[in-house]
């Protein structure tokens, strides 16, 4: 079968997805670092526990895990000034070598006998300081390269991609670990983000990148002026200071976008309310239905592949207004959690799992979709580096609340409790977006929107 004839069996959405040169050369690349971070989840967690002393274990475990995600929201911030200048491509490029150096230490240091859990958490530390801008570095690579109408199904497809190594690579994991030791599944990690980083170099955004835009694109004329007025004054300089020079500028160029805004608020606390649950679903499997890991790896199978399924689905969302579309995927996700405190039984908490994941899968592609079309283009690095970081506080946080919470509530109830919460975020969610399209049309941020009227929320 010829390419051509490959390309006309994929659904219209993604059809010009593959005719793309530059893309079709990228997913392939984004993939495997995908799915190498995926076996990495189990390959991080199993090598703390072999390298830990002993009756250290859950101290070192906890450590390498948090140090593989959390310096990321950190460098977000402290490297703001010095990275959000450089281009989306050079961005994903210099996270992937990072990780791919660091990590690549890992296996070596191991197999030397050097690997100290001390360097251990380091090594991991440092793989993980610029991911943020790496993140942002892929999507807004992605939004320089494709059309306005080509964006939501490459968002789809990269969302899928994140989803399906959630299902496949821990399993892949799990049996590679005992054969060949989690130590080189770590080392294949970064031996996809070497691959990862040679692909983006050969890749190049049609045009270049933009020109700089000014603070007036997002606000009106006045505002800038007063903004800056007071800016220079208390500089001491007889210049406007735009918030681009602080190094907390995506943050502060999202504080004058109310819409923007909105989305981080509501993904993360979306993100927040899924942690309790995360906590609680295991101690469901093993407290409440008396079953043991088997079922637990089922649900978060069922859960992934519903997760992909949906995330491809979103391609074909672009005709509905986004919004509405948004809110209801977090609704969706809080009443199919909702069976769980009504003492279902597994195999109908099992259907509603699979069809959470299946109406939770659109919500990433949707999310960063708004973020693009919402964002002048010079600026849209430095405000998706500030979402990721914003978010990778989100879930450790839900996380560390559904301890006391199943201590107070069980774990049912705090499944249930977090689904009629998260339904309720739609709830308001929906009622200040109500309430925002009620007030008098005040001057666009951005232009028309580059998807026209029938994608505006």
């Amino acid at each position: 079968m010829t390419p051509a004839q490959t390309t006309r069996l994929l659904p219209q959405a993604y059809r010009p997805l593959f005719a793309h040169a530059g893309f079709k050369r990228l997913l392939p690349a984004l993939a495997a670092s995908d799915l190498g971070d995926g076996m990495s989840v189990v390959a991080v967690a199993w090598l703390a526990i072999e390298i830990a002393p002993p009756g250290r274990s859950g101290l070192l475990l906890g450590a390498a895990l948090a140090a593989y995600a959390l310096p990321g929201a950190l460098g977000a911030l402290l490297f703001g000034r010095l990275l959000r200048r450089l281009p989306a491509a050079r961005l994903l490029a210099a996270d992937s070598r990072i990780r791919a150096v660091l990590l690549g230490c890992v296996p070596l240091a191991w197999a030397t006998g050097l690997l100290h859990p001390l360097l251990y958490v380091a090594l991991l530390a440092g793989s993980s300081v610029l991911h943020a801008w790496g993140n942002a570095g892929r999507y807004s690579l992605v939004a320089q390269m494709l059309p306005p109408e080509q964006r939501l199904a490459a968002n789809a497809l990269l969302s899928s991609s994140v989803s399906a190594s959630i299902v496949i690579g821990p399993a892949l994991a799990g049996f590679l670990a005992a054969v060949v030791g989690p130590a080189w599944l770590i080392g294949v990690d970064a031996l996809s983000f070497a691959v990862l980083a040679v692909q983006v170099g050969r890749v190049r955004a049609p045009g270049g990148e933009p020109e700089p835009e000014t603070k007036s694109q997002w606000r009106t004329g006045s505002e800038v002026e007063a903004e800056a007025g007071a800016e220079a004054g208390a500089n001491g300089q007889g210049g406007a200071v735009t918030g681009s020079d602080r190094p907390t500028a995506g943050l502060q160029l999202l504080r004058k976008q109310p819409e923007l805004l909105g989305v981080l608020a509501l993904t993360w606390f979306f993100n927040f309310l899924y942690g309790p649950a995360e906590v609680a679903l295991p101690l469901h499997v093993t407290d409440d239905l008396h079953a043991g890991a088997g079922l637990l790896g089922l649900y978060w199978a069922l859960f992934g592949a519903g997760a992909v399924l949906g995330g491809l689905a979103a391609g074909a969302l672009r005709r509905f207004p986004l919004w509405p579309v948004t809110l209801g995927i977090v609704a969706g996700w809080g009443f199919a959690l909702v069976p769980f405190g009504l003492g279902a039984s597994a195999p109908v908490t099992l259907a509603c799992f699979t069809l959470g994941g299946l109406i939770y899968g659109p919500f990433t592609a949707l999310s960063y979709t708004l973020f693009q079309e919402r964002t002048p283009a010079a600026w849209l690095t430095t405000v998706l580096a500030a979402r990721s970081a914003a978010l990778l506080t989100a879930g450790p946080v839900g996380t560390a609340l559904g301890g006391p919470l199943i201590a107070l509530m069980g774990p049912r109830g705090v499944l249930a409790a977090s689904g009629i919460a998260t339904v309720a975020l739609a709830a308001v969610g929906a009622a200040v977006r109500i309430r925002s399209t009620r007030r008098p049309a005040s001057r666009p941020v951005h232009g028309s929107g580059p998807c026209g009227d029938a994608a505006r929320p």
